[in-house]
Protein backbone atom coordinates (compact mmCIF):
# COMPACT_ATOMS: atom_id res chain seq x y z
CA UNK A 1 0.00 0.00 0.00
CA UNK A 2 1.50 3.17 -0.91
CA UNK A 3 2.89 5.26 2.11
CA UNK A 4 2.97 2.36 4.42
CA UNK A 5 5.87 2.88 6.94
CA UNK A 6 8.60 0.57 7.01
CA UNK A 7 7.73 -0.61 10.58
CA UNK A 8 4.48 -1.76 9.81
CA UNK A 9 3.71 -5.13 10.90
CA UNK A 10 1.52 -6.60 8.06
CA UNK A 11 2.66 -7.02 4.48
CA UNK A 12 0.65 -5.41 2.27
CA UNK A 13 -0.26 -6.92 -1.73
CA UNK A 14 -3.14 -5.74 -3.97
CA UNK A 15 -4.66 -9.02 -5.44
CA UNK A 16 -5.11 -7.11 -8.59
CA UNK A 17 -1.35 -6.21 -8.57
CA UNK A 18 -0.01 -9.40 -8.17
CA UNK A 19 0.93 -11.71 -11.46
CA UNK A 20 0.57 -15.28 -11.64
CA UNK A 21 3.68 -16.25 -10.25
CA UNK A 22 3.66 -13.69 -6.87
CA UNK A 23 -0.09 -15.52 -6.35
CA UNK A 24 1.06 -18.84 -6.47
CA UNK A 25 3.48 -17.89 -3.97
CA UNK A 26 1.43 -16.56 -1.37
CA UNK A 27 -0.75 -19.69 -2.15
CA UNK A 28 1.73 -22.67 -2.03
CA UNK A 29 2.89 -23.79 1.26
CA UNK A 30 4.29 -27.07 0.02
CA UNK A 31 5.66 -28.76 3.31
CA UNK A 32 8.36 -30.87 0.92
CA UNK A 33 10.17 -28.02 0.51
CA UNK A 34 10.72 -27.85 4.00
CA UNK A 35 12.15 -31.01 4.42
CA UNK A 36 15.45 -31.67 3.31
CA UNK A 37 17.14 -35.24 2.46
CA UNK A 38 19.14 -35.21 5.21
CA UNK A 39 16.24 -34.70 7.73
CA UNK A 40 14.10 -37.54 5.71
CA UNK A 41 17.42 -39.80 5.65
CA UNK A 42 18.34 -39.09 9.83
CA UNK A 43 14.17 -39.71 10.53
CA UNK A 44 13.84 -43.08 8.01
CA UNK A 45 16.79 -44.43 10.15
CA UNK A 46 15.53 -43.56 13.38
CA UNK A 47 12.30 -45.34 12.32
CA UNK A 48 13.93 -48.31 11.16
CA UNK A 49 15.81 -48.28 14.16
CA UNK A 50 12.72 -48.50 16.22
CA UNK A 51 11.17 -50.85 14.14
CA UNK A 52 14.20 -53.11 14.84
CA UNK A 53 15.08 -52.74 18.46
CA UNK A 54 11.60 -51.56 20.03
CA UNK A 55 11.85 -50.04 23.56
CA UNK A 56 15.85 -49.88 23.21
CA UNK A 57 15.63 -47.43 20.49
CA UNK A 58 13.13 -45.76 22.00
CA UNK A 59 15.32 -45.08 25.11
CA UNK A 60 18.03 -44.14 23.20
CA UNK A 61 15.99 -41.25 21.04
CA UNK A 62 14.88 -40.38 24.76
CA UNK A 63 18.03 -40.00 25.72
CA UNK A 64 20.10 -38.65 22.42
CA UNK A 65 17.60 -36.10 21.58
CA UNK A 66 15.96 -35.08 25.58
CA UNK A 67 18.44 -35.76 27.46
CA UNK A 68 16.50 -38.12 29.33
CA UNK A 69 17.86 -41.56 30.85
CA UNK A 70 14.99 -44.09 30.95
CA UNK A 71 14.64 -47.35 31.14
CA UNK A 72 12.23 -49.89 29.15
CA UNK A 73 9.96 -50.12 32.42
CA UNK A 74 9.73 -46.34 32.65
CA UNK A 75 8.15 -45.66 29.13
CA UNK A 76 4.46 -45.81 30.56
CA UNK A 77 3.03 -43.20 33.12
CA UNK A 78 3.05 -44.64 36.41
CA UNK A 79 -0.80 -44.55 38.57
CA UNK A 80 1.84 -42.45 41.30
CA UNK A 81 2.45 -40.05 38.40
CA UNK A 82 -0.52 -39.52 37.62
CA UNK A 83 -1.81 -39.19 41.14
CA UNK A 84 1.09 -36.40 41.56
CA UNK A 85 0.00 -34.43 38.48
CA UNK A 86 -3.65 -34.41 39.74
CA UNK A 87 -2.03 -32.74 42.94
CA UNK A 88 -0.14 -30.22 40.41
CA UNK A 89 -2.93 -29.03 38.15
CA UNK A 90 -4.88 -26.17 40.26
CA UNK A 91 -8.82 -26.44 40.44
CA UNK A 92 -9.27 -23.91 37.73
CA UNK A 93 -7.12 -25.63 34.65
CA UNK A 94 -9.37 -28.40 35.68
CA UNK A 95 -12.23 -26.85 35.00
CA UNK A 96 -11.29 -25.29 32.20
CA UNK A 97 -10.14 -28.86 31.16
CA UNK A 98 -13.77 -30.25 31.69
CA UNK A 99 -15.41 -27.22 29.76
CA UNK A 100 -12.89 -27.85 26.80
CA UNK A 101 -13.57 -32.28 26.84
CA UNK A 102 -17.24 -31.66 27.50
CA UNK A 103 -17.47 -29.23 24.38
CA UNK A 104 -15.47 -31.52 22.03
CA UNK A 105 -17.56 -34.76 23.24
CA UNK A 106 -20.84 -33.04 23.04
CA UNK A 107 -19.79 -32.52 19.10
CA UNK A 108 -18.87 -35.70 18.34
CA UNK A 109 -22.01 -37.09 20.02
CA UNK A 110 -23.77 -35.17 17.42
CA UNK A 111 -21.52 -36.06 14.38
CA UNK A 112 -21.82 -39.82 15.77
CA UNK A 113 -25.17 -39.42 15.90
CA UNK A 114 -25.20 -38.12 11.95
CA UNK A 115 -22.97 -40.93 10.50
CA UNK A 116 -24.51 -44.17 12.03
CA UNK A 117 -25.55 -47.27 10.69
CA UNK A 118 -28.32 -46.78 7.54
CA UNK A 119 -30.35 -49.01 5.12
CA UNK A 120 -32.80 -49.30 2.60
CA UNK A 121 -34.35 -51.26 -0.43
CA UNK A 122 -33.06 -50.24 -3.29
CA UNK A 123 -34.77 -53.17 -5.43
CA UNK A 124 -37.57 -55.12 -4.37
CA UNK A 125 -35.92 -57.83 -1.97
CA UNK A 126 -32.59 -55.81 -2.22
CA UNK A 127 -31.74 -54.25 0.88
CA UNK A 128 -27.91 -52.49 0.99
CA UNK A 129 -26.42 -50.25 3.20
CA UNK A 130 -23.71 -49.84 5.73
CA UNK A 131 -22.86 -50.63 9.28
CA UNK A 132 -20.17 -48.15 11.17
CA UNK A 133 -17.68 -49.60 13.51
CA UNK A 134 -14.75 -48.07 15.06
CA UNK A 135 -10.95 -48.63 13.93
CA UNK A 136 -9.18 -51.25 16.18
CA UNK A 137 -6.64 -48.92 17.70
CA UNK A 138 -5.07 -45.49 18.01
CA UNK A 139 -2.43 -43.39 18.57
CA UNK A 140 -1.97 -39.55 19.74
CA UNK A 141 1.28 -37.52 19.58
CA UNK A 142 0.95 -34.14 21.52
CA UNK A 143 3.62 -32.25 21.41
CA UNK A 144 5.73 -30.93 24.37
CA UNK A 145 8.72 -29.09 25.12
CA UNK A 146 7.92 -24.91 24.29
CA UNK A 147 4.47 -24.66 25.55
CA UNK A 148 1.82 -27.16 27.15
CA UNK A 149 -0.76 -28.75 24.70
CA UNK A 150 -3.18 -29.88 26.88
CA UNK A 151 -5.69 -29.05 23.98
CA UNK A 152 -4.04 -30.52 21.50
CA UNK A 153 -5.21 -34.37 23.73
CA UNK A 154 -8.30 -33.16 24.24
CA UNK A 155 -8.99 -32.72 20.12
CA UNK A 156 -7.85 -36.00 19.18
CA UNK A 157 -8.75 -37.99 22.17
CA UNK A 158 -12.00 -37.07 22.47
CA UNK A 159 -13.13 -38.40 19.13
CA UNK A 160 -11.39 -41.08 19.58
CA UNK A 161 -13.28 -42.09 22.92
CA UNK A 162 -16.60 -40.91 21.19
CA UNK A 163 -15.98 -43.29 18.66
CA UNK A 164 -15.64 -46.05 21.32
CA UNK A 165 -12.03 -46.90 19.83
CA UNK A 166 -10.83 -50.39 21.75
CA UNK A 167 -7.23 -49.29 22.53
CA UNK A 168 -6.46 -45.99 22.34
CA UNK A 169 -2.46 -44.88 23.32
CA UNK A 170 -1.00 -41.47 23.98
CA UNK A 171 3.12 -40.87 23.52
CA UNK A 172 4.04 -37.61 24.68
CA UNK A 173 7.73 -36.06 25.20
CA UNK A 174 9.16 -35.26 28.52
CA UNK A 175 9.00 -31.67 29.65
CA UNK A 176 12.42 -30.44 28.98
CA UNK A 177 14.66 -29.54 32.40
CA UNK A 178 11.71 -31.75 34.16
CA UNK A 179 13.90 -35.19 35.04
CA UNK A 180 11.65 -37.08 32.52
CA UNK A 181 7.80 -35.93 33.88
CA UNK A 182 5.11 -35.58 31.33
CA UNK A 183 3.25 -32.42 31.34
CA UNK A 184 0.91 -32.99 34.34
CA UNK A 185 -1.67 -30.92 32.72
CA UNK A 186 -1.48 -33.45 29.73
CA UNK A 187 -1.63 -36.26 32.43
CA UNK A 188 -5.19 -34.58 33.55
CA UNK A 189 -6.80 -34.59 30.04
CA UNK A 190 -5.93 -37.90 29.66
CA UNK A 191 -7.57 -38.91 32.83
CA UNK A 192 -10.74 -36.43 32.12
CA UNK A 193 -10.94 -38.66 28.90
CA UNK A 194 -10.59 -42.08 30.48
CA UNK A 195 -6.97 -42.68 28.61
CA UNK A 196 -4.90 -44.37 30.82
CA UNK A 197 -2.12 -45.58 27.94
CA UNK A 198 0.40 -42.60 28.40
CA UNK A 199 4.13 -43.29 27.54
CA UNK A 200 7.04 -40.66 27.76
CA UNK A 201 8.91 -41.23 24.44
CA UNK A 202 10.74 -38.54 21.78
CA UNK A 203 8.23 -37.33 18.82
CA UNK A 204 9.68 -39.05 16.04
CA UNK A 205 10.34 -42.63 17.75
CA UNK A 206 7.11 -42.71 19.64
CA UNK A 207 5.41 -42.04 16.28
CA UNK A 208 7.75 -45.23 14.78
CA UNK A 209 6.56 -46.93 18.16
CA UNK A 210 3.27 -47.17 17.51
CA UNK A 211 3.23 -47.84 13.93
CA UNK A 212 5.94 -50.88 14.63
CA UNK A 213 4.96 -51.30 18.74
CA UNK A 214 7.45 -52.24 21.01
CA UNK A 215 7.74 -54.81 24.10
CA UNK A 216 5.71 -51.42 26.28
CA UNK A 217 3.83 -50.17 23.53
CA UNK A 218 1.11 -52.02 21.33
CA UNK A 219 0.96 -51.63 17.69
CA UNK A 220 -2.03 -49.42 16.24
CA UNK A 221 -3.64 -49.22 13.00
CA UNK A 222 -4.06 -45.29 12.70
CA UNK A 223 -1.47 -42.61 14.30
CA UNK A 224 -1.61 -39.03 14.23
CA UNK A 225 -0.99 -36.15 16.04
CA UNK A 226 0.85 -32.90 15.36
CA UNK A 227 4.21 -31.29 15.94
CA UNK A 228 7.54 -30.30 14.74
CA UNK A 229 8.68 -31.18 11.16
CA UNK A 230 10.47 -34.38 12.72
CA UNK A 231 7.41 -35.55 13.57
CA UNK A 232 5.98 -34.86 10.39
CA UNK A 233 8.44 -36.55 8.80
CA UNK A 234 8.10 -39.13 10.62
CA UNK A 235 4.32 -39.83 10.20
CA UNK A 236 5.01 -40.24 6.01
CA UNK A 237 7.84 -42.29 6.77
CA UNK A 238 5.58 -45.09 8.72
CA UNK A 239 3.07 -44.38 6.03
CA UNK A 240 4.99 -46.71 3.65
CA UNK A 241 4.83 -49.33 5.93
CA UNK A 242 1.36 -49.50 5.99
CA UNK A 243 0.22 -47.61 9.10
CA UNK A 244 -2.44 -45.19 8.61
CA UNK A 245 -2.05 -41.11 9.54
CA UNK A 246 -4.83 -38.41 9.45
CA UNK A 247 -2.78 -36.11 7.64
CA UNK A 248 0.46 -34.01 7.32
CA UNK A 249 0.35 -31.16 9.76
CA UNK A 250 2.51 -28.13 8.77
CA UNK A 251 2.76 -25.18 10.39
CA UNK A 252 -0.35 -22.82 11.68
CA UNK A 253 -2.12 -20.73 9.20
CA UNK A 254 -4.88 -18.38 9.59
CA UNK A 255 -6.99 -16.74 7.08
CA UNK A 256 -9.31 -13.48 8.00
CA UNK A 257 -11.91 -11.77 5.03
CA UNK A 258 -13.16 -8.43 6.56
CA UNK A 259 -15.19 -5.82 5.17
CA UNK A 260 -15.12 -1.65 6.45
CA UNK A 261 -17.64 -3.43 9.24
CA UNK A 262 -15.18 -4.94 11.01
CA UNK A 263 -13.63 -3.27 13.99
CA UNK A 264 -10.53 -3.01 13.60
CA UNK A 265 -8.95 -3.12 17.85
CA UNK A 266 -10.43 -6.77 17.46
CA UNK A 267 -9.45 -7.12 14.38
CA UNK A 268 -5.95 -6.70 15.01
CA UNK A 269 -6.14 -8.97 18.04
CA UNK A 270 -7.66 -12.20 16.69
CA UNK A 271 -5.27 -11.72 13.35
CA UNK A 272 -2.40 -11.94 16.30
CA UNK A 273 -3.91 -15.52 17.70
CA UNK A 274 -2.74 -17.82 15.19
CA UNK A 275 0.23 -15.64 14.27
CA UNK A 276 1.94 -16.30 17.53
CA UNK A 277 1.98 -19.89 17.15
CA UNK A 278 5.72 -19.54 15.49
CA UNK A 279 8.37 -17.51 13.00
CA UNK A 280 7.13 -20.31 10.22
CA UNK A 281 3.61 -19.82 10.85
CA UNK A 282 1.36 -17.59 8.28
CA UNK A 283 -1.88 -15.81 8.77
CA UNK A 284 -3.35 -13.44 6.28
CA UNK A 285 -6.37 -10.89 6.08
CA UNK A 286 -8.10 -10.09 3.11
CA UNK A 287 -10.41 -7.19 2.75
CA UNK A 288 -11.74 -4.53 0.58
CA UNK A 289 -10.79 -1.74 2.74
CA UNK A 290 -7.77 -0.12 2.56
CA UNK A 291 -8.77 2.08 5.60
CA UNK A 292 -9.42 -0.79 7.97
CA UNK A 293 -5.68 -1.61 6.92
CA UNK A 294 -4.39 1.60 8.01
CA UNK A 295 -6.05 1.11 11.32
CA UNK A 296 -5.02 -2.17 11.71
CA UNK A 297 -1.81 -1.65 11.45
CA UNK A 298 -1.99 1.03 14.15
CA UNK A 299 -3.62 -1.20 16.77
CA UNK A 300 -1.18 -4.37 15.63
CA UNK A 301 1.85 -1.93 16.90
CA UNK A 302 -0.09 -1.24 19.92
CA UNK A 303 -0.92 -4.80 20.71
CA UNK A 304 2.05 -6.38 19.97
CA UNK A 305 3.77 -4.19 22.64
CA UNK A 306 1.74 -6.89 25.21
CA UNK A 307 3.42 -9.69 23.92
CA UNK A 308 7.04 -11.77 25.12
CA UNK A 309 9.51 -11.23 22.56
CA UNK A 310 9.54 -14.58 21.44
CA UNK A 311 5.76 -14.98 20.78
CA UNK A 312 6.03 -10.83 19.16
CA UNK A 313 8.71 -12.02 17.15
CA UNK A 314 6.30 -14.76 15.53
CA UNK A 315 3.77 -12.53 15.01
CA UNK A 316 6.16 -10.03 13.34
CA UNK A 317 6.90 -13.41 10.86
CA UNK A 318 3.72 -14.56 10.41
CA UNK A 319 2.15 -11.41 9.18
CA UNK A 320 4.76 -10.17 7.29
CA UNK A 321 7.20 -12.23 5.08
CA UNK A 322 5.07 -15.31 5.89
CA UNK A 323 1.46 -13.54 5.24
CA UNK A 324 0.65 -10.29 5.38
CA UNK A 325 -2.70 -8.39 4.49
CA UNK A 326 -4.29 -8.76 0.31
CA UNK A 327 -6.38 -5.69 -0.43
CA UNK A 328 -9.15 -7.50 -3.23
CA UNK A 329 -11.53 -5.35 -5.14
CA UNK A 330 -14.81 -6.69 -3.74
CA UNK A 331 -15.65 -9.73 -1.29
CA UNK A 332 -16.06 -12.45 -4.61
CA UNK A 333 -12.65 -11.47 -5.33
CA UNK A 334 -12.06 -12.22 -1.73
CA UNK A 335 -13.83 -15.55 -1.77
CA UNK A 336 -11.45 -16.78 -4.53
CA UNK A 337 -8.63 -15.62 -2.58
CA UNK A 338 -9.53 -17.55 0.78
CA UNK A 339 -10.60 -20.60 -1.41
CA UNK A 340 -7.06 -20.55 -3.52
CA UNK A 341 -5.36 -20.54 0.15
CA UNK A 342 -7.84 -23.25 1.40
CA UNK A 343 -6.83 -22.09 4.98
CA UNK A 344 -6.30 -23.85 8.19
CA UNK A 345 -8.46 -21.70 10.00
CA UNK A 346 -10.67 -18.86 8.32
CA UNK A 347 -12.65 -15.86 10.08
CA UNK A 348 -15.43 -14.01 8.38
CA UNK A 349 -15.71 -10.43 9.48
CA UNK A 350 -18.20 -8.96 7.06
CA UNK A 351 -21.50 -6.89 7.73
CA UNK A 352 -24.50 -9.47 8.76
CA UNK A 353 -26.51 -8.50 5.46
CA UNK A 354 -23.65 -10.09 3.66
CA UNK A 355 -22.19 -13.41 6.03
CA UNK A 356 -24.64 -15.70 4.11
CA UNK A 357 -23.29 -14.58 0.59
CA UNK A 358 -19.90 -15.18 1.56
CA UNK A 359 -20.36 -17.70 3.23
CA UNK A 360 -22.24 -19.85 0.31
CA UNK A 361 -18.77 -19.50 -1.67
CA UNK A 362 -16.41 -20.43 0.52
CA UNK A 363 -15.73 -24.12 -0.03
CA UNK A 364 -12.21 -24.46 1.24
CA UNK A 365 -11.22 -24.14 5.19
CA UNK A 366 -10.71 -26.36 7.98
CA UNK A 367 -13.01 -24.46 9.96
CA UNK A 368 -14.80 -20.93 8.95
CA UNK A 369 -15.64 -18.69 12.17
CA UNK A 370 -18.53 -16.36 11.63
CA UNK A 371 -18.11 -13.01 13.33
CA UNK A 372 -16.03 -11.27 15.60
CA UNK A 373 -17.52 -12.81 18.50
CA UNK A 374 -15.74 -16.29 17.38
CA UNK A 375 -12.29 -15.72 17.58
CA UNK A 376 -9.52 -18.34 16.97
CA UNK A 377 -9.11 -18.80 20.33
CA UNK A 378 -12.19 -19.73 21.25
CA UNK A 379 -12.35 -22.71 18.40
CA UNK A 380 -9.12 -24.05 19.55
CA UNK A 381 -9.48 -24.35 23.28
CA UNK A 382 -13.21 -25.03 23.66
CA UNK A 383 -16.03 -24.53 21.32
CA UNK A 384 -15.89 -28.44 20.32
CA UNK A 385 -15.75 -27.75 16.64
CA UNK A 386 -12.58 -29.73 15.59
CA UNK A 387 -9.03 -28.16 16.23
CA UNK A 388 -6.85 -30.58 14.41
CA UNK A 389 -7.29 -29.35 10.79
CA UNK A 390 -5.39 -29.67 7.33
CA UNK A 391 -2.88 -27.81 6.59
CA UNK A 392 -0.81 -26.69 3.41
CA UNK A 393 -3.39 -26.44 1.29
CA UNK A 394 -5.09 -30.17 2.19
CA UNK A 395 -8.42 -27.97 3.44
CA UNK A 396 -9.24 -29.00 0.03
CA UNK A 397 -9.40 -32.62 0.12
CA UNK A 398 -9.84 -33.29 3.51
CA UNK A 399 -11.06 -32.49 7.05
CA UNK A 400 -10.41 -31.68 10.50
CA UNK A 401 -10.26 -34.58 13.04
CA UNK A 402 -13.59 -35.36 14.07
CA UNK A 403 -15.13 -39.09 15.55
CA UNK A 404 -15.65 -39.82 12.02
CA UNK A 405 -11.47 -39.76 12.01
CA UNK A 406 -11.62 -43.02 14.50
CA UNK A 407 -14.67 -44.93 12.35
CA UNK A 408 -14.68 -47.18 9.49
CA UNK A 409 -17.62 -48.20 7.35
CA UNK A 410 -19.13 -51.60 6.46
CA UNK A 411 -21.44 -52.09 3.38
CA UNK A 412 -23.94 -54.45 4.04
CA UNK A 413 -25.99 -55.98 1.64
CA UNK A 414 -29.05 -59.12 1.73
CA UNK A 415 -30.87 -59.95 -1.77
CA UNK A 416 -33.34 -62.50 -1.60
CA UNK A 417 -34.30 -64.92 -4.85
CA UNK A 418 -36.65 -62.57 -6.72
CA UNK A 419 -33.97 -59.93 -6.37
CA UNK A 420 -31.09 -62.29 -7.76
CA UNK A 421 -33.18 -63.57 -9.82
CA UNK A 422 -33.76 -60.22 -11.45
CA UNK A 423 -30.27 -59.22 -11.42
CA UNK A 424 -28.76 -62.43 -13.06
CA UNK A 425 -28.35 -61.40 -16.20
CA UNK A 426 -27.15 -58.44 -15.92
CA UNK A 427 -24.21 -60.03 -13.34
CA UNK A 428 -23.66 -62.78 -15.99
CA UNK A 429 -23.31 -60.66 -18.97
CA UNK A 430 -20.30 -57.99 -16.87
CA UNK A 431 -18.51 -61.42 -15.71
CA UNK A 432 -18.20 -62.82 -19.47
CA UNK A 433 -16.83 -59.86 -20.29
CA UNK A 434 -14.38 -59.40 -18.16
CA UNK A 435 -13.33 -62.98 -18.25
CA UNK A 436 -14.89 -64.42 -15.17
CA UNK A 437 -16.75 -67.94 -15.67
CA UNK A 438 -16.90 -68.46 -11.90
CA UNK A 439 -18.91 -65.42 -11.71
CA UNK A 440 -21.27 -66.31 -14.18
CA UNK A 441 -21.95 -70.31 -13.15
CA UNK A 442 -22.76 -69.23 -9.42
CA UNK A 443 -25.91 -67.34 -11.70
CA UNK A 444 -26.38 -70.21 -13.52
CA UNK A 445 -26.26 -72.75 -10.63
CA UNK A 446 -29.08 -70.99 -8.98
CA UNK A 447 -30.93 -70.05 -12.65
CA UNK A 448 -30.35 -72.72 -14.78
CA UNK A 449 -32.78 -70.88 -17.97
CA UNK A 450 -30.38 -68.21 -18.04
CA UNK A 451 -28.38 -67.96 -21.28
Amino acid sequence: MAGAASDDILRVMTWSSLDHASRRALVDRDINKSITAELRDQIAGLVADVRERGDAAVCDALATFDKVNVEPDGLRVSDDEREKARRQVDDGVRVAIRDMVDHIRRFNDEVLARHGDWQFESDPGLVVGERVSPIASAGLFCPSGKASYPSVLAQLGGPAVVAGVPLVQVVVPPKPGANGAVDPVVLAVADELGIRDVFRVNGPAGIAALAFGTESIERVVKVMGPGSLPVTVAQLEIQRWGTATQMALGPTESLVIADESADPRRLAADLMIEAEHGTDSCTLLVTTSESLVTAVQSQLAEQITALPAERATAVRASLGNNGGCVIVSDLTEATRVANEFAPEHLQLVVAAARENEVLDRLTHAGEILIGQDTPFSAANFLIGCPASLPTNGFARVTSGVTVEAFLKRTAVARADERALRRLAPSIVALAEIEGFPAHANALRLRFPDLP
